[in-house]
């Protein structure tokens, strides 16, 4: 997949206010920290298109981003970032599940993990819910540049144990620093848009 252009599409903050229309969407689910907004510029080639809060758990808002004219990636709020309220981080969640179980153009979801810890609680809460739900989603393990080449193998390893992932299901490793996992992203965000070649969870 070649990405020609892109741009912010719009900022909502209720599922009503989303765009109408049929194109296809591709959400992101991640931590606060996990680096979302690095990974979407870095997938677009754009520096700045998606700004990084200097502030973890501050975006509370969808952003929507228009690719090619053709799909939208959609980037969802942070989850479990400490120093936001259990009453503002319950309301995200709400806020977040209902665009997961409701919005009939989501083709597909991109769950980000931090390759260097085991996954969190809540990551493993997240997965396990979205597997649950039989929605389509691809873990997209991040910043695969601080670990060595020869410890990416057993910290990918407690990635799949943890995440209880199906067998030979492979977290997809990526680097906004080196590029490594740029073009295989792209390429299974394709696949995933392929007209009713939806990525489930046993592929």
């Amino acid at each position: 997949m070649k990405i020609k252009k892109a741009e912010l599409k719009g900022v909502y903050v209720h599922i009503k206010e989303l765009p109408w229309g049929d194109l296809p969407e591709i959400a992101i689910v991640g931590r606060s920290n996990v680096g979302k907004s690095s990974l979407i510029n870095k997938l677009v080639n754009r520096k700045n298109l998606a700004r990084s809060s200097s502030t973890p758990g501050k975006t509370r808002t969808i952003n929507y981003y228009l690719i090619n004219d053709s799909w939208y990636l959609v980037d969802l709020p942070g989850y479990g970032y400490a120093r936001v309220s259990r009453q503002e981080q319950a309301k995200w969640g709400k806020f977040t599940e209902k665009y997961l179980t409701t919005r009939q153009q989501l083709r597909g979801i991109l769950h980000l993990v931090d390759v260097r810890h085991p996954p969190s609680k809540d990551d493993i809460l997240v997965q396990s819910w979205l597997l649950h739900n039989e929605l389509p989603v691809l873990c997209v393990a991040t910043k695969a540049d601080k670990i060595s080449r020869g410890a990416r193998g057993k910290h990918i390893a407690v990635i799949k144990k943890d995440l209880n992932l199906p067998p030979g299901v492979e977290p997809l490793c990526f680097s906004t620093v080196t590029g490594s996992g740029v073009e295989e992203l792209r390429q299974a965000i394709e696949e995933i848009l392929q007209p009713e070649a939806m990525l489930s969870p046993e592929d």
